[in-house]
């Protein structure tokens, strides 16, 4: 899968496509049914699959640190992106120009000029442009003047529950990760880089891996019974996903503690793949007790993970 960063990037050899746009965070089942049509669309053209989308998102930029927590950062989402084969990303900074830029110019300058669009397609709630005034509406206007055609996606219902990245969440917060699941089309997962942490867990006795997670927040809260994959290896573990209030955290972080493993692995990336909810995030008079809570919840995470088996 190519990655185009910035419009600026965009050469004659780019010009041909059948296209969709939006943040797709979380690539969820709805987001899944608009990738594999633009996928059959674009091999009935012809051309390659081209998704748009922003980084930041947009709300991000726009809400600072009031914005809803991501389901997946730029990674996870190329890396999901991609599993549905999608040939190329445009990837676009977004910025306070990007931002001014109305719907119309979105239109004309992107996907006309730069990329002279064959088929477009667009979820029912699909926004774009200044303001927010770009729909559907205004996409099938430009299509009939510009020779494009406009496909529309309503709204998925799974089990009667509205397929959403909010949704989603919702169910994420609550610990519903089976719910959440079954929207994604896949266990809710996280991939980040192992950095040097506080070396807490080591005083402890019980070593955790700490994982740079690169996002505003942190989707789940709590502690999980946990798979892990690092390069080939396939490992078990338990996490703890939130501010760690027993020690006066503030920013979000993920620690995994690796069963039966004990290798340096700073730098290395993880994806950590979350499967039982073992309890909620909770602060602790003393170390100790949070010592003796540590070796309860690995006993009942070992025991979520031999029946998940």
């Amino acid at each position: 899968m190519e990655i185009v960063r910035g419009a600026h990037n965009l050469r004659p050899q780019h010009r041909g496509c059948v296209a969709t746009l939006g943040n797709f965070d979380g690539v969820h089942h709805g987001h899944q049914m608009i990738l594999r049509y633009l996928v059959d669309k674009a091999a009935e053209h012809g051309v390659p699959s081209l998704l748009i989308t922003f980084e930041p998102q947009p709300g991000e930029f726009f809400g600072g640190t009031a914005t809803q927590a991501r389901l997946t950062s730029l990674r996870e989402k190329m890396h999901l992106v991609r599993m549905a084969g999608i040939d190329r990303v445009l990837l676009i900074p977004f910025n306070a120009h990007i931002a001014g830029v109305t719907a119309e110019e979105v239109i004309e300058r992107f996907l006309v000029e730069s990329l002279g669009v064959r088929h477009v397609v667009v979820g029912d709630d699909a926004r774009f442009g200044h303001a927010a005034k770009g729909d559907y509406r205004l996409l099938r206007t430009f299509g009939e003047r510009h020779g494009f055609d406009v496909s529309n996606f309503g709204t998925l219902e799974l089990d009667g529950t509205r397929v959403s990245s909010t949704r989603v969440r919702e169910f994420l917060r609550a610990g519903e990760l089976a719910a959440a699941e079954q929207l994604m089309g896949h266990p809710y997962f996280i991939i980040g880089r192992v950095v040097l942490g506080r070396q807490l867990g080591r005083e402890l006795g019980f070593p955790t891996a700490n994982i740079a997670l690169r996002r505003s927040g942190a989707a789940l809260r709590g502690v999980y019974a946990v798979a892990v994959q690092y390069g080939d290896t396939h490992l078990q573990g338990i996490a703890n996903i939130g501010t760690r209030p027993t020690v006066d955290g503030e920013q979000h972080s993920l620690e995994v503690h690796l069963f039966d493993f004990d290798e340096n692995i700073y730098g290395a990336r993880l994806q950590v793949t979350f499967l039982k909810r073992v309890r909620e995030e909770h602060k602790f008079d003393s170390l100790d007790a949070l010592k003796r809570q540590i070796q309860r919840d690995i006993i009942d995470a070992r025991k979520l993970l031999h029946d998940n088996d």
